[in-house]
């Protein structure tokens, strides 16, 4: 009988799901996730709880979906003693758990969570020191690097070379550290290691020689199809004003934008193969999984961002790898969520109720033809800025409290999301079944903000500012404006 499967989570962030070579896109080099899908299942249609960081974070953290957890978009998460993570469950089960990476825990980034042990790097500065990836470019020279994760505002969509070499980069410690707990870890013990990378998430921000690995007149261009602003909904035009992009599109900068994105997606492939190799003989008693928490327009319909239930957005790479390689090279297109990890995690672990909401499902089970399901769910915000989406094989719904307004499309006849179907007679009852769903959902667990009895809830429909230079975010270093400061005499500051 075989012993207790260690358990792998390879996680990205702001990955969309149609960027492996081995499912399909024309022009990313991914071999090792190619070699992972082989080897494993690929669940091509799995959408996210949450479009959004915290959010679908916190859902694949706790089994539950936004509804139920209360975090809604970049908010505080529920205190682990209200919802117990999927660490403190692997942990009472005798499993080793190790954090590497960006976790985005709110609103401690620096709480364990259950973990362990923790190797830490967060997007956010840390005055502390907790941050270990910041502590390494300290100890060899670059403290003097303010943005080791790349120039945010004005810059987060524009696509940089790195200010660290390959080997002092992010996505390299990350690995690094990954490789180092597997060479250390306590082998009376099966694991569970999330190794959690940073990047694509913007800025596009990738080392040389990486950032030469694509050129923009190689890329392909961003999706936009006649009619796209039919398509869009408010929370659209709302990022790509603070984002910086509503001023205009420049082709050529939109497919070095991709190329270096696509980039900083290769370079991290290349570390998911060292931890792999790390693995060695392990790998066959380890249940391995590839994922992200939501993926990127990246100038599709003319927009930037996450925030939307277009697949570009909502829908990751799904890759399960399991003990012994039961079900290799399949390629599954059940609809499936981020919700599904905890279960399947649990259930490798030998838990006898995986399930802590039964909108999740053990990916194994989904493998074998029993998925049981038909839809799957996303939500957005809510209270009047609220985004929602139900999902089936066949046909995606959605509904946008700030637009005051419906979207449907038809996937079957329509994969690529062009036209907007939900005044059309013919798809008529399948907007209403899923309509109905979704409201029945939240009458269902108590969910009721977002309701006007059986139907939705109407609020002020939500414009953005007439002002082209209003609405924007800053996201400089707080060390700058100190920096700055210093930089004036005394004796000038009366």
């Amino acid at each position: 009988m075989a012993s207790t499967p260690n358990i792998l989570l390879l996680f990205t962030d702001q990955q969309r799901g149609d960027t492996i070579g081995a499912l399909g896109h024309p022009v990313i080099r991914t071999p090792h996730l190619d070699h992972l899908t082989r080897e494993g299942v690929a669940f091509t249609r799995c959408y996210t709880p949450s479009p959004v960081c915290v959010a679908g974070r916190c859902s694949l953290l706790t089994g539950q979906p936004p509804h139920v957890t209360g975090c809604l978009a970049n908010t505080p998460m529920p205190e682990p003693d209200v919802m117990p993570s999927l660490m403190d469950h692997l942990s009472s089960r005798g499993y080793q758990t190790h954090g590497v990476g960006k976790m985005h825990f709110t609103p401690d980034f620096y709480a364990m969570r259950g973990f362990e042990s923790r190797d830490i790097s967060e997007e956010i500065p840390d005055p502390d020191g907790r941050d270990g990836f910041r502590q390494q470019l300290r100890d060899n020279g670059y403290d003097h690097v303010a943005d080791v994760h790349g120039l945010r505002s004005e810059m987060y969509y524009v696509p940089q070379p790195s200010q660290l070499p390959a080997h002092l980069h992010g996505t390299a410690w990350t690995a690094d550290r990954s490789i180092n707990f597997l060479e250390n870890r306590d082998t009376s013990r099966p694991f569970f290691l999330w190794s959690s990378f940073i990047k694509p998430h913007p800025p596009f921000e990738v080392p040389t020689p990486w950032n030469r690995l694509y050129r923009a007149t190689e890329v392909d261009p961003p999706f936009i199809p006649p009619g796209y602003e039919d398509l869009l909904t408010y929370w659209n035009r709302n990022q790509n004003r603070y984002k910086y992009r509503d001023r205009g599109l420049d082709g050529f900068l939109l497919r070095c934008m991709r190329a270096y994105y696509y980039a900083c997606i290769s370079f991290i492939d290349y570390h998911v193969g060292r931890i792999l190799d790390a693995l060695g003989s392990d790998i066959d008693n380890t249940l391995v999984l590839f994922s992200s928490d939501h993926g990127e327009l990246l100038g599709d319909y003319g927009s930037f961002g996450k925030r939307s239930m277009h697949d570009a957005a909502a829908r990751v790479p799904l890759i399960a790898r399991f003990p012994g390689g039961e079900h290799a090279g399949e390629r599954c297109d059940e609809v499936t969520s981020l919700l599904d990890i905890y279960p399947t995690c649990l259930a490798a672990a030998g838990h006898d109720s995986p399930s802590v909401n039964d909108e999740g499902r053990n990916l194994a089970g989904v493998a074998a033809g029993r998925a049981d399901r038909e839809f799957v769910f996303s939500q957005y915000d809510g209270h009047g800025k609220g985004l929602y989406m139900a999902a089936s094989k066949s046909h995606k719904y959605v509904h946008s409290e700030p637009d005051q307004r419906d979207w449907l499309f038809d996937l079957e006849a329509d994969p690529h999301e062009t036209a907007d179907r939900s005044t059309d007679r013919a798809c008529a009852a399948a907007r209403d079944r899923l309509k109905r769903t979704l409201i029945d959902r939240f009458k269902r667990d108590g969910h009721t903000e977002p309701l006007d009895a059986d139907d939705w809830r109407q609020y002020p429909v939500l414009t953005v500012s007439d002002d082209p230079d209003g609405e924007l975010i800053r996201q400089d270093p707080a060390a700058l404006k100190s920096m700055f400061e210093a930089m004036i005499p005394d004796s000038y500051k009366n």
